[in-house]
């Protein structure tokens, strides 16, 4: 089913969801930094899950993105099916959720949306809030990953390092950008890399929704992250630059995340890093 037949856009409003909470179709996830958020309130209908699920958990590499027998278990036991359209949200202004939804793009799962602001901006419109632990029917969900271009990995990115149509998002903090701070072997950015740290797509008057699409896409234009670019995300684990990811789908960007973010490319002795 194509994208135009979605129940709801990419990005939603709270009281757009509101009017949706009784359609068969619709699968609520709530995949929050903190799991007592969740407990404390959630919207109505809303499954939870464990952000650490969307991970790989071990080897080198933690952060990559988990094998397709893994996905299929968390998928089944979260009742989704082909015909399911989910809506992601979380209690901190996107991560998690656009680590979610962008899982959902490898796997070629193009029915989904973000809540916009999440469960603060669901708060602030005084919709109603549920405490009860809600138990998805699970199904039979296959995980196969039928979009792998939507991902990139550390060999493609030092490939393609000289490209003039590939640009790299750094979602981190400037100082970790900088060098100046970081938990890994080397410290510093990939060599191209522009920095826009993700909470800066943010607007903290408005519940941590997504800024005016227009002054965003001036102040991406003006780093070079562009509609013309091959558009490559990351941070310290693809948790972060999970909401740069969905960001920059949202205004229409050409847009690839690197799970292994930095924590491998900072790890390794065989990556190029600049500090300035």
């Amino acid at each position: 089913m194509s994208s135009e037949d979605n129940l709801l856009p990419l990005i939603i409003e709270p009281e757009e969801l509101a009017a949706h909470l009784d359609a068969s179709e619709l699968l609520i996830i709530d995949v929050p930094l903190k799991a007592e958020s969740h407990a404390q309130g959630h919207v109505p209908g809303a499954v939870y899950l464990d952000h650490r699920r969307l991970l790989a958990g071990s080897g080198e590499v933690p952060n990559e993105v988990p094998s397709a027998e893994a996905l299929s278990q968390l998928f089944s036991s979260l009742g989704l099916t082909r015909d399911t359209h989910v809506v992601a949200y979380d209690d901190e202004g996107g991560g998690w959720a656009g680590r979610l939804l962008w899982t959902l793009e490898l796997l070629g799962h193009g029915r989904y949306s973000y809540l916009n602001g999440g469960i603060q901006a669901w708060r602030a419109a005084e919709l109603p809030i549920a405490t009860d632990t809600v138990t998805p029917n699970p199904s039979e969900y296959t995980a196969e990953f039928r979009h792998p271009e939507a991902a990139i990995d550390r060999h493609e990115i030092i490939e393609r390092l000289e490209d003039a149509d590939l640009a790299i998002w750094d979602a981190r903090s400037r100082d970790e950008y900088l060098g100046h701070k970081g938990d890994n072997q080397r410290l510093g950015h990939i060599p191209g890399a522009v920095n826009f740290e993700w909470t800066r797509a943010m607007d903290p008057e408005r519940q941590l929704r997504i800024r005016d699409y227009a002054e965003l896409v001036t102040e991406l234009d003006a780093l070079g992250l562009t509609t013309d670019m091959d558009i490559v995300t990351h941070c310290q684990t693809h948790h972060r630059s999970g909401f740069t990811w969905l960001v920059g789908k949202a205004l229409g960007l050409r847009m690839r995340g690197y799970a292994g973010s930095w924590k491998e490319w900072g790890n390794r002795d065989d990556t190029p890093i600049e500090t300035s």
